[in-house]
């Protein structure tokens, strides 16, 4: 009928939407591998040694809708889970050694991080990963609608100057894009050492679709403690001194896209 719009055209509009808010954006750069002149022994490492277990920003996108049957093969019931910036990898490595029934992809923009992480991964004989070279911001064109699973985002960056927050991940577009991508009852994992950042987060998650299950301003010394993995990042806050901000939200088991 006109006018009306099914849930995968609900879907590709959020996506339109936020491409369209971040337009102009230097945050949405992304060089080409193919285009480095020198390449390092990361970005080398990209194309020869771990080819198998990472892909770059022109081989991820062709694995749209397609992680469970053609990368992970695996039935489609198999979950599959996203670590929003790998870093140096521990908490990578270590979710996938874990949870080996679990399907894992890890997004880094940067080369370095992104081969440590997957070497990490390996060497913890963990083989139901893989690393994407990428931008985090436009995971529309790597995962299609409800197919992906829990989430992480471990200290994304602060931006703290007030001119430079527009460049945070998380903003309510960003939110309404993950709840597209996220199947039904799935988690959202959040945390920060940045208390502006998190005072931020919080704004946005309140007025977002997801159901906000836990909040800590102090993670470490919270009722959650226990079951934390602690990030390399996390470990460098704590010697400092500095609370571990900690959200977990859900999307609605009877929620669409």
């Amino acid at each position: 009928m006109p006018g009306h719009f099914t849930q995968p055209h609900v879907a590709q509009l959020k996506w339109i939407w936020y491409t369209v808010a971040m337009a102009g954006s230097a945050q949405l750069r992304l060089f080409r591998t193919k285009d480095i002149p020198n390449p390092n022994e990361y970005v080398q490492a990209l194309k020869g040694e771990y080819s198998r277990w990472a892909f770059n920003e022109e081989e991820a996108p062709l694995k749209r809708g397609s992680w469970r049957a053609e990368v992970f093969e695996v039935p489609p019931e198999s979950p599959l889970d996203l670590e929003i910036g790998t870093g140096n990898g521990y908490h990578f490595a270590h979710r996938a050694a874990q949870f080996p029934e679990r399907n894992l992809v890890g997004i880094e923009l940067k080369y370095k991080p992104l081969i440590q992480s997957v070497r990490r991964a390996i060497n913890a004989q963990a083989e139901n990963m893989r690393g994407v070279r990428y931008n985090a911001r436009l995971l529309g064109n790597l995962f299609a609608p409800n197919e992906l699973n829990q989430v992480f985002i471990h200290f994304p960056d602060p931006w703290e100057k007030k001119r430079q927050q527009k460049h945070r991940l998380i903003q309510k577009e960003y939110m309404d894009l993950l709840h597209t991508l996220q199947q039904p009852g799935s988690l959202i994992e959040f945390k920060t050492d940045s208390r502006s950042y998190f005072d931020w987060a919080l704004e946005i998650f309140k007025g977002s679709p997801y159901r906000l299950e836990r909040v800590s301003f102090d993670l470490h010394q919270s009722e959650f403690a226990q079951e934390n993995f602690v990030t390399h990042f996390e470990q460098i806050f704590l010697r400092q001194g500095l609370p571990i901000h900690y959200a977990l939200l859900r999307k609605s088991p009877s929620a669409g896209v």
